[in-house]
């Protein structure tokens, strides 16, 4: 499903159904403190039922089904649904997964203990969505915003492959990200407070293949380029990692979340 946004990589449509193999193979990199850091804070643990937005291929909810939260999964993609079942599925996983847009969900008032929103809380339509999650949530309930990113004036390789992919994708939003708290529209204190946010560095490992695959699934390359497009950016990328990359190699990110409860209505 293409999907165009005016506030998005300069309105380039872009299709995540694309990428969807790519993102299956080389998108679940997230470093087991990321999902501690989840954990610490007693949130999709056992006891806990749990909706995961913009789920993808279901990287959030595989990786911490062994806490022995209930996951339900939504998306855009048909493609990436089809995915996340299939690795949830392989792995005896009994996850629940729909191809839905989030702006379309409609589950029971008080379904959920926890709603979760890992790489996607800014490609929703706020106004809509708020009021929504805020109903799906039980009294006390917790929307958990999640986000990890390369740092590419920290680090080397990531600066070096992030301007090749502006070569192809001048107007990319994804790039150029700096350390920060995750950014909370107004429209979401109408219906959520703040309980925390937290950012802290990682150094996650690479091999140039597992590198050159993860670039190639965002946004700015394989879900938005031409077929033309795409096969030069692959060469010139490979090239540019056998120049400047060693076989096996860190690449500096931070990760960053966003712990916010339904607001307390007063009589």
């Amino acid at each position: 499903m293409k999907i165009t946004d005016k506030n998005i990589d300069g309105g380039r449509a872009f299709d995540w159904g694309r990428t969807s193999a790519d993102y299956a193979r080389y998108r679940d990199i997230y470093p087991e403190i990321f999902y501690k850091k989840i954990v610490e804070r007693d949130l999709c643990v056992k006891g806990h039922r749990v909706l995961d937005l913009g789920t993808g291929t279901g990287v959030l909810p595989r990786n911490m089904y062994h806490y022995g939260a209930e996951w339900t999964g939504t998306d855009i993609s048909e493609n990436q649904i089809t995915e996340a079942k299939r690795l949830a599925s392989g792995a005896n996983m009994d996850i629940a997964f729909y191809a839905i847009a989030t702006e379309d969900i409609a589950f029971h008032d008080n379904s959920f203990d926890v709603i979760t929103a890992c790489q996607c809380f800014w490609y929703f339509d706020h106004e809509k969505v708020m009021p929504k999650l805020a109903k799906m949530l039980k009294s006390e309930g917790r929307l958990l915003i999640l986000y990890m990113a390369w740092l590419p004036f920290e680090d080397k390789i990531a600066g070096a492959s992030e301007e090749l992919v502006l070569k192809y994708s001048p107007e990319w939003s994804g790039a150029r990200e700096i350390k920060k708290p995750i950014h909370i529209p107004e429209v979401v204190y109408d219906h959520f407070d703040m309980v925390g946010h937290e950012e802290y560095d990682l150094a996650v490992p690479f091999t140039r293949e597992t590198w050159h695959g993860r670039l190639r699934a965002c946004r700015g390359v394989g879900a938005s380029l031409s077929g033309a497009e795409l096969e030069n950016w692959d060469r010139e990328h490979r090239a540019l990692l056998r120049e400047i990359a060693p076989e096996v190699f860190e690449v500096l990110h931070y990760a960053a979340l966003a712990e916010l409860k339904v607001k307390e209505i007063k009589n």
